[in-house]
């Protein structure tokens, strides 16, 4: 049995999609509704991290767990997991981390939590795999109301390169790792295929489809303010202290990790764009223009 936690979330999904359909696998959450017709075929638990009789149960049986901890204020979380892992008789735990707990600059509030977490998952007992992904292709998506809208992408030091990477490469490499055991006791650092910058991902969604996209540069305060609407303060000084890394060069470094786990490249960002164009497409007025100014 394969446990995967996160499982509504960006890469949780991905897994659960990119398991063989021959494997016994069961999704925990919080929140059944959620979860419900997402997943068919997969047994679905509720189990919370700060409740461990539910852990305990949704453990039962479980070989191999996928794990995702996210809450700020959650930093016995993995080491509550952890715990019941080891007593439901878990053999390996494969940890969502990020690339940015190499970074000695790093000393933001995300990144010590992560760095914390990888320690008790190194001395826990169970056998352990590491995922360290760059950012998400994905966060892409925050920019596609107003790229519908108005045509244009607003981001922070625009100019700054990043080796994203694809959430489906994550997963095809968490489930390498889940299924397969040379993988245990290795930290893998996953990104793109090349470092780019929000001008360049902005041009290349603008070239898909096919009409100019403005850019325009937050400054600091305006990226504070944007991301306070949705974040705690520490968090938001925890990414605001990111993106001044990123400007300093810290996460250009592409890896091939994705091509040695797999067998095939990384995505590109132009693939990922293609499969998700529709999310960034204006609609079609009365007319049949393309709703938005230029």
């Amino acid at each position: 049995m394969i446990l995967v936690t996160g499982a509504t979330g960006t890469v949780g999904r991905e897994v659960v999609r990119c398991l063989p359909g021959d494997l016994r696998v069961r999704v925990m959450t919080r929140d059944p509704a959620k979860a419900a017709g997402a997943f068919p075929g997969v047994e679905v638990v509720v189990g919370d991290y700060t409740d461990p009789p539910s852990l305990a149960r949704v453990l039962q049986g479980v070989r191999t767990a996928f794990l995702v901890t996210t809450r700020v204020d959650g930093d016995d979380d993995d080491a509550r997991f952890v715990s019941a892992a080891r007593a439901a008789g878990v053999r390996r735990v494969v940890k969502l981390s990020a690339a940015a707990v190499l970074d000695p600059g790093a000393d933001d509030l995300i990144t010590r939590q992560q760095r914390a977490n990888e320690e008790v998952l190194r001395g826990c007992g169970l056998q352990w795999t590491l995922l360290r992904p760059r950012a998400f292709m994905s966060n892409s998506l925050s920019w596609a109301a107003l790229v519908r809208r108005e045509r244009t992408v607003r981001a922070l030091y625009g100019t700054s390169p990043n080796a994203c990477v694809d959430p489906r490469d994550i997963a095809e490499v968490a489930v390498r790792a889940l299924t397969e055991d040379v993988h245990a006791g290795h930290a893998y650092t996953l990104t793109g295929p090349q470092a780019l910058t929000a001008v360049d991902q902005s041009r290349e969604l603008g070239r898909l489809l096919g009409i100019p996209l403005r850019f325009e540069e937050l400054t600091p305060d305006e990226a504070r303010a944007a991301l306070s609407k949705g974040w705690p303060p520490p968090v938001v000084e925890a990414l605001l202290a990111s993106a001044e890394r990123q400007k300093a060069g810290a996460k250009a470094q592409v890896e091939d990790t994705v091509h040695m786990v797999t067998g095939r490249p990384a995505r590109s960002f132009k693939r990922w764009a293609q499969d998700h164009i529709e999310a960034f497409t204006p609609a079609l007025d009365e007319s049949g223009s393309r709703r938005g100014t230029v």
